[in-house]
């Protein structure tokens, strides 16, 4: 909610609404509360274990039904999917679901794949008005019959464009000194939860083979993970990385200083298997980054191959390595990427456009 939700959370509140963000509890809750966002914490496991999602489901439908809200929109697969139930329960009388990215991809097994759908097909019934991130993720809604065509919406993604400029950031090189990053280094970067279905361990394996080919190329991870996270292949992944290219990968942790991050960055890069509309690869075109992603759903939406970055298959570190090669020996040719992504991300994906539209269709179609 924190990272990617408020931009609608005060889009509604400026044009009147009262808006009550309903989530598991965590460490920014409190913050959030103190700069005056109004908060229900309901705990929603992220496990598949049904017990618990029934306890998810029983409480947030006595919270409905005692708070009467007109609408309740709903975000990520498992909160999605047990919040609808909870509101066709409590008889909530408009419920909107944002797909950020279905779970189920191209490269799942089938029998998995099918259950998914069929999952949100059940969860269809009972939604009033769809948002995906992506066109193709509402073609696919349609094509799976998931929900009729006239209650599904492609919304984008988008960031703030005067957050993520360029040319605010003319210092970066006190910010690799901080990171011990030498002023000539080539950085290749990468933001995401450290987790498998992101490519982490695509991330690593690509990074061993560069580090060998070029001396001065530094690789920067930027995140971390949820508790509920399981990880152990990328803690495997991630010291075995460490033990071969160190000190050439800087892993940070969590941050909030994206954009500076960003400005340290030659190429970024998001190997992911599964996405909605990555903001990150937003973020990083904004800021006049070439980009190299995964040939995905919404990835491959927001990059185009040979003019604003480089698409590679899933799962496949060598592909990866090759791209991000390219870009290495051709930085002349990576900034003409760069330059020609931040064009496009000013023209299609600004923050404010995306929120405006959201509020309209939900007014339009209540």
């Amino acid at each position: 909610m924190r990272k990617f939700l408020l931009p609608l959370i005060d889009g509604q509140v400026a044009n009147g609404d009262t808006v009550i963000s309903v989530c598991s509890d965590g460490e920014y809750v409190q913050g959030m509360l103190d700069d005056g966002y109004h908060i229900h914490p309901i705990p929603i496991s992220r496990s598949t274990h049904p017990i618990k999602h029934i306890r998810s489901i029983w409480k947030l439908y006595r919270y409905f039904r005692r708070e009467k809200f007109d609408v309740v929109h709903v975000h990520t697969p498992v909160a999605a999917l047990v919040g609808r139930i909870a509101a066709w329960f409590a008889r909530v009388p408009f419920v909107v679901y944002t797909a950020h990215g279905f779970y189920f991809h191209d490269d799942m097994k089938q029998p998995k794949r099918r259950f998914h759908i069929f999952l949100e097909k059940c969860a269809g019934k009972i939604t009033d008005l769809m948002f995906t991130q992506s066109e193709e993720d509402a073609r696919t809604a349609v094509e799976q019959k998931i929900m009729p065509a006239g209650r599904i919406f492609p919304i984008g993604n988008g960031v703030d464009v005067n957050t993520f400029d360029p040319t605010k950031f003319t210092s970066e090189l006190n910010l690799r000194s901080t990171l011990a990053i030498p002023e000539d280094a080539y950085v290749i970067g990468m933001i995401g939860r450290q987790v498998e279905e992101k490519g982490i361990v695509e991330f690593f394996d690509s990074a061993k083979i560069v580090t060998e080919k070029h001396d001065n190329v530094y690789f920067l991870l930027v995140g971390s993970r949820l508790k509920s996270d399981h990880a152990v292949a990328v803690d495997y992944s991630i010291e075995e990385a460490k033990k071969a290219i160190a000190p050439k990968l800087i892993l940070t942790g969590m941050r909030s200083d994206v954009p500076e991050l960003l400005s340290v960055m030659d190429v970024f890069t998001l190997p992911s298997w599964r996405e909605g509309m990555p903001r990150t690869i937003i973020e990083a075109m904004m800021m006049g980054l070439p980009v190299v992603a995964t040939d995905i759903r919404g990835s491959r939406e927001e990059v185009l191959p040979e003019e604003t970055g480089l698409l590679v298959p899933v799962r496949d570190p060598e592909k990866l390595t090759k791209a991000l090669l390219r870009l290495i020996e051709k930085p002349d040719w990576g900034r003409t990427l760069g330059k020609a992504g931040r064009k496009r991300a000013l023209e299609l994906y600004d923050e404010q456009k995306v929120v405006a539209l959201q509020i309209k269709l939900i007014q339009e179609n209540m």
